[in-house]
């Protein structure tokens, strides 16, 4: 495992602007994120609870003091920093599996080694170390993924790894169909086999709540197996929900208006009963309530680590506004629906885009609580599209992490040599205008072609619109009580991002937009130097995401990664000699050159075929189409894979995140505490977190 690159998420000017209850009502919320924690650990592996509760006893029994508990240990400070690292990776990425790839990643530090540090604490650090010696080195499994020999999963428990199991994806299907017929939403499930006897196994639907209740699905149409039960069961993570929901009432205390108090009580019903619809309701408030000076997103929100794509990983964030970065947000927001008319498939019909963008809330905010596997520099939630489509969605940019990108030159060694410093200087600008067009209008457009229920369309059947790819009328569309994720599964995530990623490079080069971050033609910086840096980001990030493909299991192991990947393949294989890729495997030496003159005619020619592609079949629920399309582009032929082992070999460090703490001081003002972005750092921050 290499040295993770750490970064320190600072919040100190955001929260200093909060006025006392305002501190108070953040802490609160806070401390409700973080107490998700273990949800996501027992989301990630078998072995992950155990692992953190080791780290944390190990600081615990030291107190802080590690060079000590090294030298107790006959342990030198290289061995030391070893596992350190690790630690910090581990809490960072909370669980040991990387956020981002979902690969595996264990210790550099000899296991005998690590053995003697752990003698040398008390017994119970002992015990805890005897339940993980083994499986925080092992690999196999190398991933995330369907259970398997390689891949593991805690969202689908029971089935054996070693030998694969053929049942899975049979019991996917069938718990996917009971659940449909009951009006059990997924994003909050997981599912677990347990076998009777050799003839009889029970297939038990595990629901996340606080309330815990069994109960035997009445199979009255006969479409359960014989020798197979299935049940549904209440009460997963209960402990941490219940926890959650007492730092909410604190909250409650404090909240600003009346859509942030009615959006938290219908949160804490939907973790006590486990219903979903109460959560949709919390989220619809959600939206409605723009602009507060203390963000928040709390809920099982993204499924990308889900191998079929439906069930969503915990996820605890609040943020502190930034004035000025979200009032450059807002002016954006308020023209957005002038660029959603530049889009290839608004032709004048509107049949696949709203009649009317909806300027959504956008803010720039600095995160003061991110407790999930991966930290996003942006994101556009709610999830559920009759929510963004009926009432709107919220953008959010993250200031404080979109910082750590502008000390990162992630790909520099695919740029030319005397390319790199102006590729390195502009690439935080290009990326961040990157970002902020994938969130609010990559996100953010659209219209499904729905049949909303049995009989009732929202487009007249008897004649419907031309698919723009076809020239024919449109053939498929979403059924009564389809989702996106129901229909597209393990393509959706990486799909939707692909198109978001794509509808963001598309608009690059629109001067409106630039003006709008201050880029003319009279800055330091100029409009073609950030297309042209966007474009050669295009190439890089399509070549290093080929570090999140897995040879062995033949999958991708990211979304992001796979849309990078399918966005270089259909450039180089849809445009004429706009990219130059130099490869010797001898040196180890990868570069991409791009031809500045080719950049809009071919450029942005062959993203805005692809974007229509991808936007007709995601409008149409044409997964056929688009699994023959997307698959074929992210597909990995010799080639690739030759670029793939020269990108392992020059991979970028892990990142690691430094996160402050909040706490309630004697006289019931509230204390922010940050830490250095060092890895003993990131260990303290998360043992003061008292998980």
């Amino acid at each position: 495992m290499a040295a993770p690159q750490i970064f320190q998420l600072s919040v100190a000017s955001g929260f200093s602007r909060l006025d006392p209850d305002q501190k108070l009502y953040a802490h609160y919320m806070s401390r409700a994120a973080w107490s998700g924690t273990r949800i996501i650990l027992r989301q990630v592996s078998p072995e992950a609870i155990s692992i953190f509760d080791f780290i944390i006893a190990l600081y615990s029994c030291c107190n802080g003091d590690w060079d000590r508990l090294a030298s107790q240990a006959n342990l030198d400070f290289r061995d030391l920093q070893l596992f350190l690292d690790y630690a910090a990776t581990f809490l960072s990425n909370i669980g040991n599996y990387y956020g981002s790839g979902d690969q595996k990643f264990t210790p550099s530090i000899p296991k005998e080694k690590l053995a003697r540090l752990a003698a040398c604490a008390p017994s119970g650090v002992s015990a805890l170390w005897e339940q993980i010696r083994d499986p925080m080195f092992q690999k196999p499994p190398l991933s995330l993924g369907p259970p398997s020999k390689l891949t593991q999963s805690t969202y689908y428990l029971g089935y054996e790894l070693e030998n694969g199991d053929s049942s899975f994806w049979e019991d996917a299907t069938l718990a996917s169909e009971v659940m449909q017929e009951l009006s059990i939403l997924p994003e909050n499930t997981r599912l677990r086999k347990e076998r009777l006897s050799v003839e009889t196994e029970v297939l038990s639907i595990l629901q996340e709540s606080v309330t815990e209740t069994t109960s035997v699905y009445n199979d009255a149409r006969g479409v359960v197996p014989r020798s197979k039960g299935i049940q549904i069961v209440t009460g997963d993570h209960k402990d941490e929900l219940a926890r959650i929901n007492a730092y909410l009432q604190k909250a409650l205390e404090y909240t600003c208006n009346q859509s942030q108090y009615e959006s938290i009580t219908r949160l804490q019903d939907s973790f006590t009963t486990g219903n979903l619809a109460t959560y949709k309701e919390s989220q619809s408030i959600w939206v409605t309530d723009k602009a507060p000076m203390v963000e928040s997103v709390l809920g099982f929100v993204e499924p990308y680590r889900d191998p079929l794509g439906v069930r969503s990983e915990f996820e605890g964030i609040v943020g502190i506004p930034d004035a000025g970065e979200t009032q450059t947000l807002k002016e954006l927001s308020e023209v957005a629906d002038s660029f959603v008319s530049k889009l290839p498939w608004v032709n004048g019909e509107g049949a696949f885009e709203k009649s009317h963008f909806e300027a959504p809330d956008f803010s720039s905010v600095q995160s003061l609580a991110y407790c999930s596997s991966i930290i996003f520099p942006g994101i556009n939630l709610p999830n559920y599209n009759d929510i963004r489509q009926n009432t709107g969605y919220k953008n959010i940019i993250f200031s404080n992490r979109m910082l750590a990108e502008s000390h990162r030159a992630r790909g520099l060694y695919m740029v030319s040599k005397s390319e790199q410093k102006t590729f390195k200087q502009h690439r935080p600008h290009a990326y961040y205008i990157w970002v902020v067009l994938h969130e609010i209008l990559g996100h953010g457009t659209g219209r499904f072609l729905t049949e909303t229920t049995p009989d009732n369309f929202n487009f007249d059947p008897n004649s419907p619109p031309l698919n723009p790819i076809t020239g024919d009328p449109v053939k498929t569309w979403y059924q009564p009580g389809q989702t996106w994720t129901g229909v597209f599964a393990d393509l959706s995530t990486t799909v939707d991002e692909c198109r978001a990623e794509l509808v963001g490079a598309f608009l690059i080069d629109d001067l409106d937009i630039l003006a709008l971050f201050g880029y003319t033609q009279h800055g330091e910086i100029k409009p073609d130097d950030l297309v042209y840096n966007l474009y050669l980001q295009l190439g890089t990030d399509g070549l290093r995401g080929l570090e999140n493909y897995d040879p062995a299991t033949k999958k991708w192991s990211q979304a992001h990664s796979q849309a990078h990947y399918s966005i270089l393949r259909h450039l180089l294989r849809d445009s004429k000699n706009l990219y130059t890729i130099t490869c010797n495997p001898q040196t180890n030496e990868l570069t991409i050159q791009i031809n500045r003159t080719l950049i809009i005619p071919e450029g942005k020619t062959s993203l805005s075929r692809m974007l229509l592609r991808l936007h007709i079949y995601r409008c149409t629920a044409d997964i056929a189409s688009c699994r023959e399309f997307y698959e074929d582009l992210s597909s990995i032929d010799d080639e690739a894979l030759q670029w793939r082992e020269i990108v392992i070999v020059n991979k970028d460090p892990p990142l690691v995140f430094s996160q402050a703490n909040t706490f309630i001081c004697d006289d019931g003002t509230v204390e922010l505490r940050e830490y250095e972005p060092t890895a003993r750092g990131v260990i303290r921050g998360w043992a003061e977190r008292d998980i």
